[in-house]
């Protein structure tokens, strides 16, 4: 090969462990065009995301959904169900899956629904489905990674959850706080208030504010736009543009109205005027699906599959036996791992054998040093009373021998006196 394609004077770059050699190419190679192919690869096989949305009854979620992708992906109007019929007790997860496509770009996409969250009297552990439906997904996804056959995998890993607040401009709701402290640390978590065209734009700003503190002393972890080493200058404002808008304050609307200059939006009419949906100064919607959609689909997926999933694949994997040290992973086999557990239960069951004996032995002897001082009392006793006793003997022999005398002198005194 000619070594004539590169210059002479290399940039080089020291890191932790490693040397880094940067060096400027004279002519065209052609690994500039590996975007390209990765381009044409990832249109081929298309794209897969799957959104959750969670929030209470009558926020306007499915509403929410349909606007952003511009399609009835989820249906607005749901049965009312009948006085008779019997209420679920518990909260239902409904998936809906829709193959849609743009420019050529297939998108798979998998909407999932919670409906029932927060319309009991007692909504404790309330949080429970929803976290048993997405860990169920990891574990599917882990035992298709442990799978022979791993081609066809499949990835329905909740990639987004939006939590849809209520504008009720008064911060978190305690059921709020404490499912997001149990979803944080399993998905990325986005928050939006809800129809915040019920509120002003002083009280927004006012309820974001709230909604933000009570997140930070909570210590609840919301999606942050990830910072890239080669971002531009224009990239890093936008991303700060966006992320300055969570909890981004939304309106859905899929009506379209026609505006006095003849333009069709999309909004909600009132007596005073139109909320345009697609307008950044009436709502927050064109930069929730900026970062959505536009620019963070993709980071969304990758913080998933690189933090979230893995973390729960470590925990998962530690449970079934694999532990791992600074070098090399261990792999234990479960009998191994029952006989070393039956060992312990039994070293366990020894040990408090033991403690049982020597309590049971201090019971005995301490028992038999009562017996023993109470045998020694009763003696004394004893013995005292048959001292009395023989004394009180004693004393009536003695009184009864001096009444025999008496009784054995007063006759001759009796002769006496009668002599004449």
């Amino acid at each position: 090969m000619n070594s004539a394609s590169t210059i002479d004077t290399p940039i080089i770059k020291k890191r932790t462990g490693f040397t880094i050699i940067h060096r400027k190419l004279q002519g065209y190679v052609g690994f500039a065009n590996l975007p390209n192919q990765v381009h044409r690869k990832s249109v081929k096989k298309g794209f897969q995301f799957t959104c959750m949305v969670v929030g209470e009854s009558g926020l306007g979620k499915s509403t929410m959904v349909n606007t952003l992708f511009n399609t009835q992906l989820c249906p607005t109007q749901k049965e009312e169900p009948h006085p008779s019929d019997e209420l679920p007790q518990t909260i239902k997860i409904e998936s809906v899956t829709s193959d849609i496509e743009e420019n050529g770009v297939h998108l798979r996409l998998t909407v999932v629904d919670t409906p029932g969250f927060g319309d009991f009297i007692n909504n404790e552990d309330s949080w429970k489905p929803i976290l048993n439906n997405i860990q169920s997904r990891y574990d599917y996804y882990l035992e298709q990674e442990n799978s022979i056959d791993r081609k066809m995998m499949s990835d329905n890993r909740i990639h987004a959850c939006l939590y849809f607040i209520a504008p009720t401009g008064h911060g978190l709701k305690p059921l709020d706080i404490e499912v997001m402290q149990h979803l944080h640390s399993r998905v990325n978590l986005i928050p939006v208030i809800a129809k915040a065209d019920t509120m002003t734009e002083e009280e927004i700003i006012a309820f974001k504010e709230r909604i933000l503190a009570d997140i930070e002393y909570n210590q609840i972890s919301i999606y942050q736009a990830p910072i890239y080493e080669y971002d531009d200058q224009e990239t890093l404002a936008e991303n700060r543009d966006v992320m300055a808008k969570m909890p981004f304050a939304i309106v859905g609307s899929n009506k379209e109205y026609q505006t006095e200059q003849g333009r069709m939006i999309r909004g909600r009419k009132y007596p005073w005027g139109l909320i345009e949906v697609d307008n950044e100064d009436h709502c927050d919607f064109v930069k929730l699906r900026q970062m959505l959609i536009r620019t963070h689909m993709e980071e969304l997926k990758e913080y998933t599959n690189d933090v979230l999933y893995e973390n729960y694949r470590s925990e998962k994997l530690i449970e079934m036996g694999v532990r791992q040290d600074d070098d090399l992973c261990i792999e234990i086999s479960p009998c191994s791992k029952i006989k070393d557990e039956l060992m312990k239960h039994n070293e366990k069951i020894n040990q408090m054998e033991e403690e049982m004996k020597t309590v049971f032995e201090c019971q005995v002897n301490e028992n038999q040093h009562r017996l023993k001082e109470t045998e020694e009392e009763l003696y004394a006793r004893h013995e005292e009373m048959r001292v009395n006793l023989e004394k009180l003997m004693f004393e009536l022999e003695d009184k009864k021998n001096r009444i025999k005398a008496q009784t054995h002198a007063k006759p001759d005194k009796k002769r006496k006196g009668c002599v004449f």
